[in-house]
């Protein structure tokens, strides 16, 4: 599903942000990525949506190899992805239901399929009563379903969630990982950045900790590790 071999990433101004990362994570799985502020954690997870490009090493992702493809051809590999962001990037004058509607009119989906499919994603994430409203009008926990129900509208194989709590309550932050839950019982792949230590060490998923721009642990049942 994603597989990640001998990959490093140096930015511009010199600094080496992984060093030499290889990975595998499996179709199903639900992998926490851990580590300490500046450790690479996000890094790594950009690289595999190709928001950022790997220096050296080799990327494959859903059976498209990231690290080679065009930049033409972005968009398809995305068309595959769900990614899930801390601030929702939500388009602040278009109501709920266009928010997710808009991440099927970019793949020319048919009026009708698309009307269908935000229907049925406003109902899983419990907002179907707020289809006509704005961002502003909701709350954050709000805004995040409506981020969540966006990146699955288009059925993908995999969601990548870089902190998706991280602006969120403890109450409304278990609502969103309730949800994401779900959605992994439903056979997605789910891969998220987060510093939230309470929900790593209760939920007990595979935890992969990034340090220095390596790898320095991938447990499964782990524990967060870190102290906040």
């Amino acid at each position: 599903m994603i597989e990640m071999h001998d990959v490093y990433k140096t930015y511009d101004n010199g600094v080496v942000a992984l060093n030499g990362i290889s990975v595998k994570i499996n179709k199903g799985e639900f992998v926490y990525v851990v580590g300490p502020s500046g450790a690479g954690k996000t890094t790594l997870i950009k690289l595999m949506y190709r928001q950022e490009r790997a220096t050296k090493g080799q990327i494959v992702v859903n059976n498209m190899n990231v690290t080679s493809i065009s930049d033409q051809k972005v968009p398809l590999l995305r068309r595959q992805l769900g990614v899930v962001y801390q601030d929702f990037k939500l388009l602040p004058k278009l109501t709920v239901y266009e928010n997710i509607a808009f991440a099927l009119e970019v793949t020319e989906a048919e009026p009708k399929v698309i009307r269908q499919r935000v229907i049925d994603v406003l109902k899983k994430v419990g907002l179907t009563k707020k289809a006509k409203h704005l961002p502003q009008e909701l709350s954050g926990g709000e805004q995040q379903r409506v981020a969540i129900a966006r990146a699955i509208v288009n059925k993908p194989a995999v969601i990548i969630a870089d902190e998706p709590t991280g602006n969120l309550d403890p109450e409304t932050s278990w609502g969103i990982m309730d949800l994401l839950e779900q959605i992994n019982r439903d056979g997605t792949t789910i891969v998220m950045a987060t510093h939230n230590k309470d929900i790593v060490n209760t939920m007990r998923r595979r935890v992969i900790a990034v340090d220095h721009g390596k790898i320095v642990r991938d447990e499964y049942g782990g524990d967060y590790g870190y102290e906040n």
